[in-house]
């Protein structure tokens, strides 16, 4: 078993290295048409959107900003960073494949530039995210497989809703935030250990053994760097705007409702930092879909406002239930974080959808939504669609989370019998 790890990971990258070798291939755009190819140039025009600061934010954002989600727990805090660093080294060379399947150019090639950096980053954040509700019940090994199948998923999913029915989602609310969290559920749910009913939640969420170093600079890079990831797929700057400012609008009011509310909920006075960036992640995720619409300055602070309401109240109530009642054992609350505020934005963007005209929206409206600016469909049947990919969301993903599960569930997958002791001694060792 110590060599499983190596052995999968050994297997995966000579996969990963020879479908590069035959599919993947730099995109036009990376290389300059003064300079051939088979020449060694010293100065090659670079692709302008690798030069751009989101680009950049995206992927500190994934490493350090979803990476450093998990490292709050005491119990599994430097093994999950580790497992995290992990998924988003294998996790981002899947997404480009799996990705560029399905989009193949007409000479069955793969072109990778920063727009396909950046669609893999957002595939591996979904991973890390599921990977919250089974922090503790799972090895390595199985987390390697779970990034492996839900990467397929992941990108199923982003294709049938942007691609074939034109769903207006740049800040990910459906295919990040709603897929990682009801993909993760369900995969927590097929593994349910009836045993782990006899421990308390937060003695699995302990965090007195160690300082919340992790979750402070986890924060801090959130709040930097998410106001790029929302707007990160906008088609040109001047569409970039309304998507920093409603993120940040809605951070900063979901973060006093955690104020506010906690002290009512909980006999501390003040909230843990802990609660600081589940507040900070709630008040982002509500913002995924609708980032880029007219949510107005006023309307963003109470919708982030809603989020961390419905994340607090989560935590108190919801989780308790969600566990003893479904059997469903979400670690990391991602539910709480990414789920249900996932929704929230996924049922404001139908709504701000309705409103989308040329009048309220002028030239915005064709970075926005293209075919309702050229005529070929109504606002109200892009809301229509909109509304629709939110079940559809919640189906792919429970579909592809149950089937994750299961397999990993096979015998041959799953770390020897424990006596109880939910931590894996791979990730103790680290």
């Amino acid at each position: 078993s110590r060599l499983c790890l190596s052995g999968l990971c050994f297997l995966l990258q000579i996969l990963n290295i020879l479908l590069f070798a035959v599919f993947v291939r730099y995109s036009p755009e990376s290389s300059s048409s003064l300079c051939s190819p088979q020449l060694n140039c010293s100065r090659r025009n670079q692709d302008s959107d690798f030069q751009h600061p989101r680009f950049r934010d995206v992927h500190l954002q994934v490493l350090l900003g979803f990476g450093l989600l998990v490292a709050f727990l005491g119990r599994y805090g430097p093994g999950s960073v580790v497992i995290s660093i992990l998924i988003v080294s294998f996790a981002i060379q899947w997404a480009l494949l799996i990705q560029g399947f399905f989009h193949f150019s007409q000479s069955w090639k793969i072109y990778v530039g920063a727009p396909s950096m950046v669609s893999a980053d957002f595939c591996t954040a979904t991973v890390l995210i599921s990977t919250g509700a089974v922090l503790g019940r799972v090895n390595p090994v199985q987390m390697l497989v779970l990034a492996l199948l839900e990467v397929i998923f992941c990108t199923l999913s982003e294709y049938i809703l942007l691609s074939l029915m034109g769903v207006s989602d740049s800040g990910r609310s459906l295919t990040v935030h709603i897929f990682g969290a009801y993909f993760g559920l369900m995969v927590s749910r097929i593994l349910h250990q009836p045993h782990m009913g006899k421990r308390k939640r937060e003695d699995q969420q302990d965090t007195r053994h160690q300082p919340d170093v992790f979750a402070v600079v986890g924060t801090i890079y959130l709040w930097i760097f998410w106001p790029s990831f929302t707007s990160a797929t906008s088609a040109h700057d001047n569409a970039e705007p309304w998507a920093v400012l409603n993120t940040y609008f809605s951070l900063v009011a979901s973060t006093i409702t955690t104020f506010i509310l906690f002290p009512v909920l909980y006999e501390e006075t003040t909230p843990q930092m802990v609660q600081i960036q589940d507040a900070t992640l709630a008040g982002a995720a509500v913002m995924g879909m609708a980032g880029e619409m007219l949510v107005t300055p006023f309307g963003a602070l109470i919708v982030g406002f809603l989020a961390g309401l419905i994340s607090l109240l989560g935590f108190k109530f919801f989780t308790p239930v969600l566990h003893s009642k479904l059997k469903i054992q979400d670690t990391c609350g991602v539910h709480n974080v990414h789920g249900i505020p996932g929704i929230l934005g996924a049922l404001l963007g139908t709504l701000l959808t309705l409103l989308a005209t040329a009048d309220t929206y002028g030239d915005r409206l064709e970075l926005v939504f293209p075919l309702v600016a050229q005529g070929s469909r109504t606002a109200a049947g892009q809301a229509s669609l909109q509304l629709c990919a939110l079940p559809l969301t919640l189906l792919l993903a429970t579909v592809g989370g149950s089937l994750t599960g299961a397999i990993l569930k096979i015998k041959a997958l799953r770390s020897p019998p424990d006596k109880g002791n939910l931590e894996n001694t791979v990730l103790l060792e680290v």
